[in-house]
């Protein structure tokens, strides 16, 4: 401030310098010497006048016109937005955007995850969830459920409310959640199968062996009892012998859903493990006048899993296969193992057959454990099918089928 009261200082005194020398070469115009002298000095006051304009006017353009930003700055900030587009067209979450200017409020995608969603082959009715994710409040993170191409899939959202460049707009975030809810539901079934099968086993075992114990010592006293009252003790000891024996097999069977080893993922030729596979089961399909497909799409695709433990899930989904289209009396029973690369560059494998296929109202309890739908079963094959599945890092969901019968999806 002070700088510029001297400036505006030193132009008043110029203009006043310069109005007396133009007074006084108007009083001396019949002088042209003295004319001349009064223009020479007036060259002093104008230059120091200008002088004084200039420095006025240059703070005022600067606050008018803000400085040019340097280009080293201009190139920094370009690489500083191109690297957040490419994190957020990359993030594992899908994220959406509604613009209330636009009049209409439709939800739109904004990154590659999102798009994904709702192209064909993911989501089943891609305008029912958007309706769904434009429907959740702001503020709230809310667990949705949809349906896809795999089944139902669940999913956290989370809605923001913000305002850009003065028009109020919303950003739904949509992460999926499916994978970790079924490891920790694993994780609390085998925790619980662990517990019930130790405490059920201590039971079971004193019983077992004092059944043992009593049929002999019975035997042993044989001579002593009457007929009748041997003959009955002799029947009831060994239903107890048997019903306990035939409850350890069974209780021992649900073990081994808690006690299977950590997979060994190692690189395999799947082409080579389907090959095994067939050589395996297809004398079974065969014989029931059928028969199972194995295809690698392309042959040369491999894979790091555990082969044993892979085979082995396999294996349980088509024995499941095979015993529903007896049970149903197929008469020419087909399935199908698949695999090939799915978006993103994910192994899928899929496992179809013509079957009776899973009741619609079953499918979300086909892969608990003890439930089966069949009058013998024990429900365990399922069951150890997904945790085979998720010790190697995939996961296993039971899709909609093009046609008739079953149809099972993994994914690593």
């Amino acid at each position: 401030m002070a700088s510029e009261r001297r400036l505006q200082l030193g132009a008043a005194a110029s203009v006043t310098a310069l109005l007396a020398l133009a007074i006084g070469a108007d009083a001396l115009h019949a002088e042209p010497r003295r004319i001349v002298l009064c223009a020479l000095l007036a060259l002093a006051p104008a230059a120091m006048l200008w002088q004084c304009v200039r420095g006025l006017a240059m703070p005022r353009a600067r606050m008018e016109a803000p400085a040019a930003m340097p280009a080293a700055s201009r190139e920094t900030l370009a690489d500083a937005v191109q690297a957040l587009e490419a994190r957020l067209e990359h993030a594992p979450i899908a994220l959406f955007g509604i613009d209330h200017a636009s009049g209409d409020g439709a939800l739109a995608p904004l990154n590659t995850s999102a798009r994904r969603l709702l192209a064909p082959g993911r989501a089943s009715a891609p305008e029912a969830l958007r309706q769904l994710l434009a429907a959740q409040p702001a503020g709230q993170r809310q667990l949705v459920s949809f349906d896809t191409e795999r089944g139902v899939e669940r999913a956290l959202v989370a809605v923001s409310a913000l305002t850009l460049h003065g028009a109020a707009q919303r950003l739904v975030a949509l992460m999926p959640v499916e994978s970790e809810l079924e490891a920790e539901a694993l994780n609390a079934w085998r925790e619980l199968v662990q517990v019930l099968t130790h405490e059920i086993m201590n039971s079971l075992t004193p019983v077992a062996s004092l059944s043992r114990t009593a049929c002999g010592l019975l035997d042993d006293a044989a001579a002593m009892l009457p007929g009748d009252i041997h003959a009955d003790l002799a029947t009831a000891l060994d239903a107890i012998a048997r019903r306990a024996a035939s409850l350890v097999d069974f209780v021992a069977s649900y073990r081994s859903l808690s006690t299977v080893p950590p997979a060994q993922p190692q690189r395999v030729a799947l082409e080579a493990m389907f090959a095994r596979l067939a050589a395996l089961v297809a004398p079974g399909w065969q014989a029931m006048g059928g028969q199972v497909v194995f295809a690698v799409e392309p042959a040369s695709l491999d894979a790091v899993i555990d082969a044993g433990q892979l085979e082995q899930a396999l294996i349980n989904l088509l024995k499941n296969a095979a015993e529903a289209a007896t049970a149903a009396q197929i008469a020419h029973p087909q399935a199908s193992v698949t695999a090939r690369l799915s978006r993103g560059g994910r192994l899928r494998i899929e496992v179809a057959d013509n079957g009776p296929g899973v009741p619609a109202a079953l499918a979300a309890h086909i892969f608990t454990p003890f439930f089966s739908t069949r009058k013998q079963g024990r429900g365990i094959g399922l069951a150890m099918v997904r945790h085979l599945v998720h010790a190697n890092g995939g996961t296993v969901r039971h899709a909609r089928p093009v046609g008739a019968g079953a149809r099972f999806l993994l994914t690593f």
